[in-house]
């Protein structure tokens, strides 16, 4: 119910709105609705009440929360199910868990810390309290094994899209699941799958996305930036966050509808590495070339310096020297 209370005061913003109003909205008393807004008031929320007008916000800040985040979503949406924690190892093992016990398609697991966050191959991910978005999506798609992969380039296409209306920023993607900024990573997409010898039973997608950080130590100085860092704002990362869940919903039912076929012109729009000398590095070793784009199934072709046309499936992507 709080949930609903933020998102009426949230679109009648510009004016105040009486408790009688929004109790008549809510089908509740008036004395339930002083204690939903009381218990906001607690959370840190300015809500400003003035005799005979009613309430108003006043000011947001970056709150984050399950209330908060489903105020935002529309209320036929795909990602009907937020589970929010302020704390967290990890969101794909809770996420993981969930799908064990049915979690439905829809469900979003999403931490305002990660004490254990990991991207690919391993690697940790650095998930400070109060600074990013860390969550993750459960899927279960009508898709083969094979297709699969794809999921991580739709996200990527999703959080470029998202980046770009709320920050006003150009931003690229590095094959397979890197979203850059001025040339350093804001964001990784990690994709882990359940599934039948031939069919998949469900899909995680991991995001991690650098919001409010105004810094980085050691070698992450190098590599890493964030939205706040590169532009100099702060941000909603609910707000973010919904818009996000949006992009991907409308990308996602039309990838399943149509195809990646349609989606493949969208990503490539947004990919730094096409034209470019790269090299990729995997199990199998390293191949160096210029990245032409990607084939239908979202697999890199790469023609190497022998003129040869390989196809990538899995590796590790830097810029080469020309």
């Amino acid at each position: 119910m709080k949930a609903k209370v933020l998102q009426l005061l949230r679109d009648h913003s510009e004016e105040h709105l009486s408790g009688e109003k929004i109790s008549e909205m809510l089908g509740c008393s008036r004395t339930m609705v002083w204690k939903y807004i009381d218990a906001l008031r607690k959370e840190g929320y300015d809500i400003a009440a003035v005799p005979n007008k009613g309430y108003r916000i006043a000011t947001e800040g970056d709150p984050l929360s399950e209330h908060e985040i489903v105020s935002r979503i529309k209320e036929n949406s795909l990602f009907h199910r937020i589970v929010y924690f302020d704390s967290l190892d990890s969101t794909q093992t809770t996420a993981n868990k969930l799908v064990s016990e049915g979690a439905d398609e829809g469900t979003v697991v999403i931490a305002d810390e990660q004490t254990g966050g990991r991207g690919r191959l391993g690697r940790k991910w650095e998930s400070v309290k109060n600074s990013g978005i860390w969550m993750s999506l459960i899927l279960r798609p009508d898709i083969s094994m094979r297709q699969a992969p794809q999921l991580t380039l739709i996200t990527a296409v999703a959080a470029v899209r998202a980046v770009e209306a709320v920050a006003n920023a150009e931003v690229h993607i590095k094959w397979p699941n890197d979203i850059l900024l001025n040339g350093r990573k804001i964001a990784g997409i990690l994709t882990e799958m359940q599934a039948d010898p031939d069919r998949v039973k469900s899909v995680i997608i991991g995001i991690g996305l650098n919001v409010n950080q105004t810094g980085f130590e050691g070698e992450l100085s190098q590599i890493a930036t964030s939205l706040a860092a590169e532009t100099g704002r702060t941000y909603s990362r609910s707000a973010l966050i919904a818009v996000l869940l949006k992009e991907f919903e409308w990308i996602y039912e039309l990838y399943l509808s149509k195809g990646f076929s349609v989606i493949k012109p969208m990503w490539e729009a947004h990919a730094s590495t096409i034209g470019r000398r790269i090299t990729a590095s995997n199990l199998q070793g390293e191949t160096t070339g210029v990245a032409e784009g990607i084939d239908e199934d979202g697999v890199l072709l790469l023609r190497d310096d022998a003129g040869e046309l390989r196809k990538i499936y899995s590796a590790d992507i830097s810029f080469a020297k020309s």
